[in-house]
């Protein structure tokens, strides 16, 4: 069978599964007699706002690749989650969907439980623009005590470009801007360069000339895995690896993980964590 005629009638398969699922009665539909559970065809597509014709064909196996934009619209209309959503992109277009930032204040207790359980590494999870939305304590001691910072100034380039303890703190400071800036550049890129992701360039751009420099420079970095060097103000020079990691479910949000590179800066750590607790 032809690979495209395969996705086709997977994608179809799965519209099907997805729509017998949903109660017409709770999305105002009546409940009526009805041969199959779930909606019909055409209650999904008055939902999602396309034609019943072109949905009936998707469901068949014989639509075509639909567009992004029909399927968010299916999205919505069969109230998938963001995994399910992802699925159906991947099974409709054969790539992930372009990220959907939300706003986030603080995550799960779970996700939480997951950074604290970390230490003594530092671990925190950033949203797509940066912003350090959950941390642990070996966070706040090492880096940056964003728990004493306004929501507002809980971002990595704002600490990194505005505050001079954050400068003072690496070891090279431009090569570090750069880097995080051309990663910067490269999420929100992915991101669809959001209106907030504007914004926050925009007040960057106000506030330091630095940054503008190296913004209009148009660099462009990868942020995996790599070494990270910062000077200390009680333990001096410590080097981590850090590596990246996706948020199951939330394709905004990443958690980076730093660990020190050698044992007696472990050791160093551990004992800055137990005699701050």
């Amino acid at each position: 069978m032809d690979r495209s005629v395969f996705s086709e009638k997977r994608l179809g398969a799965y519209l099907r599964d997805r729509r017998a699922k949903l109660d017409p009665t709770t999305l105002g539909f009546l409940a009526g007699r009805r041969r199959t559970p779930g909606l019909r065809r055409e209650e999904v597509a008055q939902r999602a706002n396309i034609s019943p014709t072109w949905y009936t064909w998707l469901e068949q196996g014989r639509g075509g690749a639909p567009s992004a934009d029909v399927l968010d619209r299916i999205a919505r209309a069969l109230m998938l989650t963001e995994v399910e959503r992802e699925h159906l992109f991947l099974l409709g277009r054969g790539i992930k969907p372009e990220f959907r930032t939300k706003s986030v204040e603080s995550v799960t207790p779970r996700l939480q439980r997951v950074l604290d359980a970390l230490e003594p590494n530092a671990a925190m999870i950033r949203t797509a623009i940066w912003d350090i939305v959950a941390w642990n304590r070996a966070v706040t001691l090492l880096m940056t005590d964003y728990g004493a910072l306004a929501p507002s100034e809980r971002n990595v380039l704002k600490q990194l470009f505005c505050n001079p303890n954050a400068r003072a703190a690496q070891y090279d400071w431009e090569s570090v801007a750069r880097f995080v800036v051309g990663a910067f550049r490269a999420d929100t890129v992915r991101a669809g360069m959001s209106g907030e992701a504007e914004a926050l360039v925009d007040e960057l751009s106000h506030l330091s000339s630095d940054f503008t420099r190296i913004w209009n420079d148009n660099e462009v970095n990868g942020f995996g895995v790599g070494l990270k060097r910062i000077r200390h103000p009680l333990l001096g020079s410590i080097e981590f690896e850090y590596s990246s990691f996706a948020v199951d479910g939330r394709s905004d949000l990443s958690m980076v993980v730093y660990c020190p590179v050698r044992q007696d800066d472990a050791d160093r750590v551990r004992s800055l964590i137990s005699s701050e607790s």
